[in-house]
């Protein structure tokens, strides 16, 4: 428990974490062929059934430890690309090549399989046995909304500083002074935490962000400068969603995802949904929103290690109340 309160070397390895959904790929980034991906310190291969499923497992081949996802697809199989092992959508070992067809397959011989789903347009795991299921968002049911997903990036920083940032608005004026946080006020009114909803807990704010040309099929204004109405709230262990509304009755919401490749590094990803009239192509309004996100990740890259989760740790204000929070609900959630 030491290292997690002052330094949180090791986070990654904490067993309670393999327990929830994080994100690692796109939908659209498994299809003919197997993809590798890292979550929590563990390499893992996800392939396409040949029904449209998913499976996952160990990265790793039991034979000989060849990385499966170099191998390729036959029939909703992965085929081993050493030696031609070949397992089943369950990660049963069907076929040994090399071997008679009177020896048994040993047990070991089969992949230990983990849980995956597909959502949101997402490729989700989990390594561990899931404790709740993956929160549901009514937007992406409600046909006046539009989804829309963005690449997965792969950052240099902690996913806990990544966290942290999302729930912070203090350094807009700083960090995004080259976006939206132009001349915004720097004092913080005192929040207030809330249930956001059933999934998400909370605050409630309002901002005067600046709107600059790139910002206009975003916020759907020609001011120079837009009221929102925002929440930021955090969904255990590593979500974040921010909402936007303004005062057009545009909404504009955010899903922010970090993923725990290790102590370091993190996969990335954000979602939009919003209500507009559809007319404005999906890449015209995300560019703003990207510029935002390389913004904090330039300066979350200069930062060291993962975030100390104790709150004596560092020095708190009262605009830091949603993370104080959320880090003592995650060193509650890692020590069990």
């Amino acid at each position: 428990m030491e290292k997690i309160l002052n330094n949180t070397e090791g986070f990654v390895d904490k067993q309670s974490l393999k327990n929830y959904w994080y994100v690692v790929a796109l939908a659209d980034d498994v299809n003919s062929n197997p993809i590798s991906v890292k979550l929590l310190n563990e390499d893992f291969v996800i392939w396409r059934e040949s029904n449209g499923g998913l499976t996952a497992a160990e990265e790793r081949c039991p034979h000989r430890q060849a990385p499966l996802s170099h191998g390729h697809l036959e029939n909703g199989c992965l085929v081993c690309p050493y030696h031609g092992w070949t397992f089943s959508e369950s990660g049963k070992c069907i076929n040994i090549p090399s071997a008679a067809d009177s020896v048994p397959i040993p047990p070991r011989a089969h992949l230990n399989t983990v849980e995956v789903i597909e959502k949101y347009g997402l490729i989700w795991l989990c390594s561990g046995k899931p404790l709740n299921p993956l929160f549901e968002l009514e937007e992406e049911s409600d046909p006046s909304f539009r989804r829309i997903n963005t690449e997965v990036q792969k950052w240099n920083v902690a996913a806990t500083r990544m966290v942290d940032n999302f729930l912070d608005i203090t350094h807009f004026p700083y960090v995004h002074a080259g976006t939206f946080g132009a001349g915004q006020d720097t004092k913080v009114p005192n929040i207030t935490l809330e249930d956001l909803d059933d999934d998400f807990f909370g605050y409630r704010y309002e901002i005067l962000a600046a709107n600059p040309e790139e910002a206009k099929n975003t916020s759907g204004s020609n001011e120079e400068s837009v009221e929102r109405s925002m929440t930021s709230g955090f969904n255990l262990p590593l979500t974040v969603r921010s909402t936007i509304t303004y005062k057009s009755g545009l909404e504009h919401i955010i899903l922010l995802l970090s993923t725990p490749i290790d102590d370091v590094s993190s996969y990335f990803t954000f979602v939009i949904w919003r209500n507009d009239d559809f007319t404005i192509p999906a890449e015209e309004v995300i560019s703003f929103d990207l510029a935002i996100g390389e913004e904090d990740r330039v300066m979350l890259e200069k930062l060291n290690g993962a975030m100390p989760l104790d709150k004596t740790a560092l020095v708190n204000v009262q605009s830091d109340k949603a993370s104080v929070e959320w880090r003592r609900q995650l060193l509650k959630l890692i020590n069990g």
